[in-house]
Formats: structure tokens, C-alpha cells, sequence
């Protein structure tokens, strides 16, 4: 079943990721990865919004929002448009191990599907955002 491959496949990647980065000696997790890129893409941002753009659950995201404030890599300051809302940007030190983990993050891709010849690879990532979109 589909499902079922792509957990298994959700789970060797999330266990790649997770070897990469204690090898690398670094804390984070792959949704802190995840909320990072976004941050540098999105500058900004409020933290609803990031749930939504790393498809992560909204009454969860102030956790890695906090932990990622409380690691020096993320300020969080309240909007100024809505009181209510929190915008959040990488500080120096975020932008900083972003930077040096992006390079790492290409060579981490060819770990998670190694079994894949190039051509297949392209296809593969054609399929995925493909139905993810659809």
C-alpha cells in the first residue's frame, strides 16, 4: 500500500536525518530544521504561518518555536500589525548553522534515496511534489 511505503520511507529519511545531524554533533530536530529554512525564506512570519508552510500542527509549533528561541536560534517578537501574533526571525547564530548545515543537507538527500539512479531520483521528486500538490 502507498501509505504504508511512504511512512517507511518518512521514517528512513527522519533516521538519516537524525544520524547526520548527532554525527555533525548538532541538536536539532528535522521539524526544527524544517521551521529554520522556512524562517530564512520567510523572514518574519508569525507562527501560525510557519505550522502552515511546514505543514506542522498549530497548537504545537510555540514548543519548537520556544526550543528554537531558547537554543539562540530564533527571536520571537510580538507583531506589530496583530498583538496577538508572534513574528519570528533567525538570529545571527540561526542564519549562521543554517548556513553551514545547507551544504551537509544536499549530501544528507543522496543518503535517503542512495538506491536511486539519478534519472530515477528527478522522477521520483517530480511524483512526490506531484502529489503533494495535487
Amino acid at each position: 500500500m502507498p501509505g504504508h511505503l511512504i511512512r517507511r520511507l518518512l521514517q528512513q529519511s527522519n533516521a538519516v536525518f537524525q544520524d547526520w545531524l548527532k554525527a555533525a554533533g548538532i541538536d536539532l530536530t528535522s521539524v526544527q530544521y524544517a521551521a529554520l529554512a522556512t524562517l530564512a525564506r520567510h523572514p518574519g512570519i508569525d507562527q501560525a504561518t510557519l505550522a502552515g508552510r511546514i505543514a506542522y500542527d498549530r497548537a504545537t509549533i510555540g514548543g519548537v518555536v520556544q526550543r528554537l528561541e531558547r537554543k539562540g536560534l530564533v527571536t520571537r517578537r510580538v507583531d506589530t500589525q496583530d498583538r496577538r501574533a508572534r513574528s519570528l526571525t533567525l538570529t545571527r547564530q540561526g542564519e549562521a548553522l543554517l548556513t553551514a548545515l545547507t551544504p551537509l543537507g544536499r549530501d544528507l538527500q543522496a543518503d535517503i534515496h542512495a538506491a536511486l539512479t539519478p534519472q530515477e531520483r528527478r522522477r521520483f521528486v517530480a511524483l512526490v511534489q506531484k502529489a503533494v500538490s495535487g
